[in-house]
């Protein structure tokens, strides 16, 4: 029987993954260049730097540049994208009943703790999680399963009584890993990529009420 919810953050309750990619754009559009999708890609859902974007500018670039005023743009125009961002749809919904069914509450995310914070707290939905793990509480963040096992213990669940919503291939690969049933919910971002490894695909979570989803898996079990 379920008894725990485990979610992921970027692009899943806030959709901060096309802010930061779409202010890398403005910073490489202003310096002449332009930044690929398929390479930003690479990083989408995890904290591991297999593409660093000033890394990528500066090769391309015939000049010096200044990694620091560059980086303070960018996260400028971060900031005011996703100031602008609400609530994934759904989100508050699966959240109120999740709270309402009795159920713990998790969320493993390759971000910072403070990041995580800050953005949940701005939201008013930090009181709903009974663990928080981020890439500060772990030696690897995803697609190693290191966040879904942390949270898991914490909450004092097995894998086979808890969902995780995800909407990467480097998050469900981690959710899977840890052998937990995933549920996939794409955004802007990650609607192109591979997400075949989720053991279902929701195009968002108000697609299909939580006490829904939750016969699907009871059936999947069965």
């Amino acid at each position: 029987m379920i008894q725990a919810l485990i979610f992921d953050f970027d692009g899943l309750i806030l959709e901060t993954e096309s802010p930061i990619f779409h202010s890398w754009q403005e910073i490489y559009r202003a310096h002449g260049h332009f930044l690929p999708y398929e390479k930003w890609a690479q990083i989408i859902g995890t904290a591991d730097f297999l593409f660093e974007p000033f890394d990528y500018l500066a090769r391309l670039s015939d000049k010096p540049l200044n990694r620091a005023e560059i980086e303070r743009q960018q996260r400028q125009l971060e900031a005011e994208l996703i100031a602008h961002q609400p609530i994934m749809p759904g989100v508050q919904e699966y959240l109120d009943t999740a709270r309402r069914l009795g159920f713990s509450v998790g969320l493993a995310s390759s971000s910072s703790c403070e990041w995580v914070t800050t953005h949940l707290t701005r939201l008013g939905l930090l009181a709903y999680f009974d663990c928080l793990r981020a890439a500060d509480d772990v030696p690897r963040t995803k697609p190693d399963p290191a966040l879904y096992l942390s949270v898991l213990n914490a909450l004092k669940v097995d894998a086979a009584q808890a969902i995780a919503f995800e909407d990467s291939p480097n998050g469900i690969l981690a959710a899977k890993r840890a052998s937990l049933f995933c549920v996939a919910v794409p955004n802007e971002m990650t609607r192109h990529l591979s997400l075949d490894m989720a053991d279902l695909r929701l195009n968002s979570l108000a697609e299909l009420p939580l006490e829904a989803l939750l016969d699907r898996v009871d059936g999947a079990a069965r």
